[in-house]
């Protein structure tokens, strides 16, 4: 089996990489045969299309996808009650 860093590795670089997440903040721990996604992001479908990159650079591995995501509102808009 290989090693957790480099797995962790390669799916970072697949995030960084791949055109559909161009993705660098986001922290990738392996332990075992689970591996976890970190950070934040500002919509739900890019949370998603990071799980999908990081299933296609490690599969076999279950993904667990702790990205949350931050509601980014533009200038003007009011927060919603």
């Amino acid at each position: 089996m290989e090693a957790p860093q480099y797995i962790a590795a390669r799916v970072q670089r697949a995030l960084a990489e791949d055109e559909r997440t161009h993705e660098l903040g986001i922290r990738v721990v392996v332990r075992g045969e689970q591996l976890f996604l970190r950070g934040q992001v500002p919509g739900a479908e890019r949370r998603t299309l990071i799980a999908s990159v990081a299933s296609e650079a490690a599969p076999g591995l279950t993904v667990h996808n702790e990205i949350t995501v931050t509601e980014v509102r533009g200038p003007g808009e009011e927060e919603k009650l």
